[in-house]
């Protein structure tokens, strides 16, 4: 399906070298800023108390933050959970006037004292305290899943392709999570679980749209056997427009419907996938397409030759056409 189809190529190589500078500026002003000023990690990271509450109707889930907030708790999270009588409010660890960590169990009465004081009818279900060192647990896990999806996306990479794309395909979706990390780290955003679940996301979907090119890139190869590196790769890119604006263009509408109506519990989840899928795009196209001209991607690469200097097609050893001549 597409809205249209561009005749003749664009040529987005002839201006890579430009565009790759002002990535390379912002990779490493994102890089700056989570150096000088790290990440605002969330209390699933820190540690903090998790209660519980239950509410004869619907929970007025603004006023719940609100009224939390005056008791000095800066960074309150309360969200329904289940139906809109439920919620859980998650709150970081918090010190009295003598300067001792309060208990989970203080945190918990201080706060449903507070909150009665406008609704008496008000329940408390449970409480339970996520401690400093399940914070870092937390913290090492997500960095372990993070790394496994890297090796499983060079792995595929080259076992599809070539390793010249895997390498290109991994630094444009390196490019993209270090920057969606430097966007929180700037503006202070909160960097939750939620979060770093976007970035898994935009990590298979980053890597989706680069499969894409690449693909198209071995077909032009395949078709064209006197076409240059640098023509394939915008007609690649130019061919795929269409397909990029559709698939792209209404993940993004799905995202900012998120991000503008799904509340406080999903605006830094969908602020993250929001930021993630306007860069993916960007670096599939200028990053990883680029990357993989400079590291002399080639026909010879993708397209394999028998003896006698005919084409054979590179399919995968499982398909039961690998090997046939074109």
């Amino acid at each position: 399906m597409e809205f249209f189809r561009i005749k003749n190529d664009i040529p987005f190589m002839r201006h890579a070298i430009i565009l790759n500078i002002i990535s390379f500026i912002t990779f490493g002003l994102a890089v700056f800023f989570l150096l000088s000023k790290g990440l605002h990690l969330s209390i699933e990271f820190t540690g903090g108390t998790l209660m519980e509450l239950k509410y004869q109707h619907s929970a007025p889930i603004e006023k719940i933050r609100n009224e939390v907030s005056t008791l000095g708790y800066s960074e309150v999270q309360v969200q329904n959970f289940g139906s809109s009588k439920d919620v859980i409010v998650r709150v970081p660890l918090q010190k009295n006037i003598k300067g001792e960590t309060l208990s989970s169990a203080q945190q918990s009465q201080l706060i449903l004292s507070k909150l009665k004081s406008f609704d008496d009818k008000v329940e408390l279900v449970s409480t339970s305290f996520v401690g400093p060192q399940i914070g870092k647990e937390l913290a090492a896990d997500g960095l372990k899943a993070l790394a496994f999806v890297v090796i499983g996306i060079i792995a595929y990479l080259s076992f599809r392709f070539e390793w010249k794309f895997a390498v290109a395909g991994v630094i444009a979706n390196l490019h993209d999570v270090v920057i969606i990390l430097g966007f929180f780290s700037f503006f202070g955003w909160e960097f939750s679980l939620s979060v770093l679940a976007a970035i898994l996301a935009i990590l298979g979907y980053s890597v989706n749209e680069s499969v894409v090119i690449f693909d198209r890139i071995r077909e032009i190869f395949r078709k064209y056997r006197k076409m240059s590196t640098t023509d394939a790769i915008n007609n690649a890119i130019t061919s795929t427009i269409s397909r990029t604006i559709i698939t792209h263009g209404s993940t993004q509408l799905m995202v900012l419907g998120m991000l503008f109506f799904g509340g406080a519990s999903l605006h830094y989840f969908a602020l993250a996938l929001t930021i993630g899928i306007l860069f993916g795009i960007y670096s599939s196209v200028f990053v990883a397409a680029a990357i993989a001209m400079w590291l002399g991607v080639k026909r010879e690469d993708l397209i394999k030759v028998d003896k006698n200097g005919e084409d054979i097609i590179n399919f995968d050893k499982h398909d039961p056409n690998y090997g046939a001549k074109v």
